[in-house]
């Protein structure tokens, strides 16, 4: 028996989206009527939507030449299978308020509370609660993040890549761009808008999956986010 756990937005539209990124827009492009000649039914029944949005869109995962300027050339069609598909854990960062940075030392004592430790490879889950606090709300934008330092040690860890609940991985205009900047620099990723991490919490190691689309040149990708637990 395997159970698996979805940790992945809804994609709908007129979502919340980061700010000066491309809003969503989800339309009808063909219906059964249209393909059938019914032009007196009551019922649309869409047979083709047409999808409008960016590549940083709900939960994603951000190729590396997303991270500066100089790593354009690591797209997320270039980038190798086994960073989305490895172990993962999940800390419980929950007690970080808006805005707040999670730093070394917040990640370690969440690591000894869970009695667990970061093994190259891994996926590391931050759980902070802010989507269920903050989606939908004026606070959604201003989640905690992790401090530069904290994404340096991660990244030291040999970690593949960590995930958020939040819209961005630091905390924005104070640590964001650094974040980013050191993921490119040590050659790992992260993905964002996450959810559902609050039912990984206490539960130990999982499979994590989180496949992007092969877009070719692509700075990012929505993915279908889970954890895997094997009874």
């Amino acid at each position: 028996m395997i159970e698996i756990i979805d940790l992945s937005q809804e994609i709908y539209s007129g979502m919340p989206t980061f700010s000066g990124m491309p809003e969503v827009q989800v339309s009808v492009h063909a219906t059964h009527e249209e393909w059938d000649g019914i032009s007196d039914s009551e019922v649309v029944s869409p047979a083709v939507n047409r999808l409008e949005m960016g590549e940083h869109t709900g939960t994603h995962v951000d190729a590396l030449n997303h991270m500066a300027r100089q790593y354009r050339d690591q797209s997320i069609d270039t980038m190798p299978l086994h960073m989305f598909y490895t172990a993962g854990i999940c800390l419980d960062l929950s007690a970080k308020a808006p805005g707040e940075l999670i730093e070394i030392e917040d990640l370690q004592a969440a690591l000894s509370t869970a009695n667990l430790e970061i093994r190259p490879g891994d996926t590391v889950l931050l759980y902070t609660d802010h989507y269920r606090r903050a989606f939908g709300t004026d606070e959604w934008e201003h989640g905690p993040g992790i401090s530069a330092a904290a994404a340096r040690w991660l990244g030291e860890q040999g970690i593949a890549a960590f995930g958020v609940e939040t819209q961005a991985p630091g905390v924005r205009h104070v640590s964001n761009r650094s974040v980013h900047h050191i993921c490119g620099e040590l050659g790992f990723t992260h993905y964002e808008n996450m959810v559902n991490l609050h039912q990984l919490v206490g539960r130990g190691r999982f499979r994590f999956i989180g496949l992007p689309l092969k877009i070719r040149g692509g700075t990012g990708s929505p993915v279908r986010a889970v954890a895997v637990f094997e009874a």
